[in-house]
């Protein structure tokens, strides 16, 4: 049976590895990537790359991420070895009730945004370590704006998926389709309306957004549409920097973000799979896939039982984390049989046997983009952000180029949901985005995270294995095929699994779905990673979406 070596040599991949020995950033867009970049080769540092490209993929790829949406970053301030975690997600307008949403409104529309974060937490970050001044970080924004930017072929792709709900809103039309159909592959989209809302927070900051003329269109626009939000959720809203959470495997430090963030449960399949010799059941073979998706299936029932704001309730997390949890939780593993489960999250008729939570307090002594950044300096910041579906919520708020989120579609709106996860005003929701960060005999050694809803979760746990385990580079360990848990024992998996892989999971009970052999379904990942001996920037993207790393 054929596993990687250290240099992962027996594991295909298509693009190489992209290097360089003064900085790298790997983003969704090349576009973005090289915004990021041009900050670096500008003197800047990681933060004023990080925030250039952030503000870029606005623009190229405006169904993933923007002004309008909310998100996580992990900073590691490579003079100090400090990891700080800023969280900018959104929370429900104080208008916001159980039992107010149904799917429909919860999902599209006025009534599904949360108060946007990702402005703010931008500009704490910059004012907090970047060294470049807002005009120079939002340049390249506010170029692809107004110059226009040629449409890739993902992104038609996604433009006409949801023409549909862009449809809804003439404003939204009017901005991004033309006829109402997704422009062609190549085409030039500009969006002069979003170069102007760039320009207004250059010149005033989050005040422009949150209290001055953008907060103000934007509660005009809820206003006549019956949306929530209003100017006190905008001028209430501030990011918050934060601990994060760590963990152990193998004798490497993994970092990532902490409630309402759900990347505990990424850090608790691992806690559970360090108990069993993983590297000797082979990669991506059948009992291999199994065990991990067994592991996975009971931090998924523990994350839909505990992941919460914890300003509103209190999460077990010393216990969910704890290595005698573990122990305890991956006694219920089945090696030869698949156990079923509820879903990706709470579901009101599970299927019979569904895995159960834990109790972790008996063991206490808690649509997206990814995009990460290394400097000169050795300073990294990995970010995921979002406006939760493709385009939000559909709407955008007229001559401002802003497209509205839909978060409140991650909460639960039911009345009778037990979870913590149920919707109240001003709470922050039960989020899976999670930047993750590796350390390595107390040094940065690399960073790979992903979009793709909560299977983000299990997409990230597959990488960091495929890394820790199989000695993969980091673009093998993005391309590798993944798979993810469903409902009851039902297993997503990429097409380009082997057929005795398939057979060897069925025979265990897993009822395969299968995906794409490329699919967008499991992610859309990038990754940096530093040489500990040579300290080479390294970068990686993902080939099932439009992500691209550039190195200098």
């Amino acid at each position: 049976m054929s596993t990687m070596t250290s240099r992962g040599t027996d594991f295909p991949a298509h693009r190489p590895v992209v290097m360089g020995t003064r900085g790298v950033v790997a983003a969704a867009h090349p576009l973005a990537a090289l915004a990021g970049v041009q900050m670096l080769q500008q003197g800047g540092n990681a933060i004023d790359a990080a925030v250039a490209t952030a503000a870029a993929l606005n623009v190229v790829e405006p169904f993933m991420s923007g002004l309008g949406g909310f998100g996580f970053l992990l900073f590691y301030e490579a003079a100090t070895g400090r990891v700080r975690a800023l969280n900018f997600s959104g929370y429900a307008p104080a208008a916001a009730r159980p039992g107010m949403h149904t799917p429909e409104t919860q999902a599209t529309g006025p009534l599904a945004p949360l108060v946007p974060g990702n402005p703010a937490g931008w500009l704490t970050a910059l004012e907090s370590y970047g060294t470049l001044s807002r005009a120079d970080v939002f340049a390249p924004a506010i170029g692809y704006a107004e110059e226009g930017f040629p449409l890739t072929h993902f992104g038609h792709r996604m433009f006409a998926l949801n023409a549909p709900k862009l449809n809804l809103f003439p404003e939204s039309a009017r901005v991004y389709l033309r006829d109402g159909a997704a422009p062609p592959p190549g085409a030039v989209l500009r969006q002069p309306d979003l170069a102007k809302t760039f320009r207004q927070i250059v010149e005033g900051g989050a005040e422009a957004f949150y209290r001055g003329p953008l907060a103000a269109a934007i509660v005009a626009f809820c206003e006549r549409h019956g949306g929530l939000i209003t100017a006190e959720d905008l001028a209430d809203y501030a990011p918050e920097w934060q601990e994060p959470l760590r963990s152990t495997y193998r004798g490497c430090e993994v970092v990532t973000m902490p409630p309402n963030s759900s990347g505990f449960q990424i850090l608790e399949t691992l806690n559970l799979l360090e108990g069993f010799e993983v590297k000797e059941l082979g990669h991506n073979t059948a009992p291999y896939i199994h065990l991990l998706a067994e592991a996975m299936k009971l931090a998924v029932a523990d994350r839909i039982a505990y992941g919460t704001d914890p300003k509103f309730t209190p999460l077990p997390l010393e216990g969910l984390l704890s290595k005698e949890y573990a122990a305890e939780r991956r006694k219920r593993i089945n090696l030869h049989r698949a156990a079923p489960v509820e879903g990706e999250r709470w579901n009101k008729t599970p299927p019979p046997g569904a895995v159960a939570p834990g109790q972790p307090e008996l063991c206490t002594p808690g649509m997206t983009t990814h995009f990460a950044v290394i400097d000169a300096a050795g300073n990294v910041v990995s970010v995921t952000q979002t406006l939760g579906s493709g385009f939000g919520c559909g709407c955008v708020v007229d001559g401002t180029g802003l497209a509205l989120n839909n978060g409140i579609r991650w909460f639960e709106t039911d009345p009778d949901c037990p979870t913590p996860n149920l919707i109240a005003p001003r709470k922050r929701l039960e989020m899976p985005m999670a930047p993750t960060q590796v350390y390595r005999d107390g040094r940065f050694w690399f960073s790979v995270s992903t979009p793709g809803s909560y299977g983000i979760l299990q997409t990230t746990t597959q990488m960091l294995l495929n890394i820790l385990e199989f000695g993969a580079t980091l673009q093998q360990a993005i391309e590798a095929p993944r798979f993810k848990t469903l409902v009851g024992t039902q297993l997503g998996i990429e097409e380009r699994l082997p057929v005795e892989v398939c057979e060897g999971l069925q025979a265990r009970g897993h009822e395969l779905v299968l995906l794409e052999p490329w699919s967008i379904d499991v992610g859309g990942a990038q990754g940096v990673m530093q040489d500990p001996a040579s300290g080479a920037r390294m970068g990686g993207g993902d080939p099932r979406r439009d992500g691209y790393a550039i190195a200098f």
